[in-house]
């Protein structure tokens, strides 16, 4: 018969808290630049309606809450909607938006694209870049991140958008 080797409390510990954590769902405040899982429909409905869905990690609960109370004057929009949605998107923003230090500062005029850490990440990119075509505007991700929809802005994922440039495609490349 084959002698069982006993297993020591520790390793058993790490991988027990190991197991714990992966079972945590993502879908909480501070996951970040990931889409939360429960999106309300609403959300999809009136913000894709215009622009990229973005994740409420990217912006701090204060910059969120004065978008959701500044609808009718949305970047220069009327973004209306009625009280009971406000109240359930802003609740739902304010429970996923960002606390973590990527985004502890409110950037300028709420604008994620304003936002420091936004400028660090796109600082090579030609300020005609964000005029084609096929971009729009620098709140246009899904023109150059394929899984901006699901929250994934990953560097890997990238594509170029048609109508840059000799320079740009190089800068692009670096």
């Amino acid at each position: 018969m084959k002698k069982l080797t006993p297993i020591r409390p520790a390793p058993m510990a790490a991988a027990l808290c190991m197991l714990a954590l992966q079972a945590i769902p993502s879908a909480h405040a501070d996951s970040g630049r990931a889409m939360p899982r429960n999106v309300p429909s609403a959300y999809t409905q009136e913000c894709a309606a215009c622009h990229t869905a973005y994740p409420p990690g990217l912006l701090p609960a204060a910059s969120w809450n004065r978008v959701m109370t500044g609808l009718d004057k949305h970047h220069g929009t009327d973004a209306s909607l009625d009280a009971a949605t406000v109240r359930q998107l802003n609740q739902w923003l304010q429970a996923h938006a960002g606390t973590y230090k990527r985004v502890s500062e409110e950037p300028p005029e709420d604008r994620i694209t304003r936002s420091a850490w936004f400028e660090r990440k796109h600082r090579k990119i030609e300020p005609s870049a964000w005029k084609l075509a096929s971009v729009k505007s620098a709140a246009n991700c899904a023109a150059c991140h394929t899984g901006a929809d699901q929250g994934q802005f990953d560097d890997h994922d990238l594509r170029m958008p048609a109508g840059l440039d000799a320079r740009s495609r190089r800068a692009w490349n670096d």
